[in-house]
């Protein structure tokens, strides 16, 4: 991703700031054999695992603007670098070297963007992102360890990860094997675990006590009566399908207003699970970002 956004910014001649939207997706082996890049993708990512052995991610370019974007002050308090000074310095003509800036800033810290998002002034949409520019505004978490700088980027988008209570589980198959050794980290925790019957079939087999709930559709108690009633502290709830008028739509829906978390990935709930044994652990450290940068 990094050589493509240098390439891009080369080929298009781009002075000063430049903005990339990358879009990865897991694709079946061989077919986009054409991309010349993708050994070097493979290379490049060695943590990241596929759904399934037989696909491979492949980079795409959404769009690209000469222009600066909200990453702009992320990357500056990430950093300590005044990037816009310096970009609209190169601008008129004064080069990265004249300003004594000749090799890439390394972080000393990890720093976490989160979007924030309306969703609870629209009662009953579905909160499942796709490509489309759904949020209102960008909040940052930093600290030395990813963990914490997760959660604190959670707290500053008004998102409290629970110290304790119900957490409602309810994934689509593919995220089936990684949740497993989510569900077993939550309980011994000490959080209780709420489940639908496939998946909390699933948690049983791996020794993992589970409260079952009723799906919408199976009547009443179901889970937005436990919403209704303060019973569920977090919700993690990989989609099946798409849209407020499905069960889970709505579980996602209801989560939002009852002003419960909700995580619609496995990639969220994970970082979410690391969050909350780093809370555990430790208490949340507060800096001002002159301290940071004062040495």
């Amino acid at each position: 991703i990094r050589d493509a956004a240098e390439a891009l910014a080369r080929d298009l001649k781009v002075v000063g700031l430049m903005n990339v939207q990358f879009a990865v997706k897991w694709e079946e082996r061989g077919r986009r054999a054409e991309a010349g890049g993708q050994k070097k993708i493979e290379d490049a990512s060695p943590g990241v695992r596929p759904p399934t052995s037989d696909l491979f991610p492949v980079v795409y370019v959404i769009e690209v603007n000469p222009r600066a974007s909200r990453t702009v002050p992320f990357v500056a308090k990430a950093t300590g670098m005044p990037v816009a000074k310096i970009a609209a310095k190169v601008m008129t003509g004064v080069s990265l070297r004249e300003q004594g800036y000749t090799e890439d800033p390394v972080p000393h810290d990890v720093s976490v963007k989160e979007s924030v998002f309306p969703f609870i002034k629209f009662a009953g949409v579905d909160i499942v992102l796709g490509p489309e520019m759904r949020s209102t505004g960008e909040v940052m978490g930093v600290s030395e360890r990813f963990s914490m700088a997760f959660a604190k980027s959670q707290l500053a988008a008004g998102t409290v990860l629970p110290r304790e209570g119900n957490i409602f589980v309810s994934v689509a198959d593919k995220s089936k094997p990684a949740i497993v050794d989510l569900a077993r980290r939550l309980h011994g925790l000490g959080y209780a675990l709420l489940a639908t019957d496939g998946t909390a079939k699933l948690l049983e087999s791996a020794a993992v006590p589970t409260r079952r709930v009723k799906k919408i559709s199976e009547g009443h108690p179901n889970l937005l009566d436990f919403l209704t009633d303060g019973q569920v502290a977090l919700v993690m709830n990989t989609p099946r399908g798409k849209g407020a008028r499905t069960d889970e739509g709505k579980i996602r829906a209801a989560a939002v207003q009852a002003g419960v978390p909700c995580l619609t990935t496995i990639e969220a709930a994970t970082a979410a699970v690391r969050a909350m044994e780093a809370l555990r652990q430790e208490e949340m450290q507060v800096q001002a970002l002159q301290d940071r940068f004062a040495n």
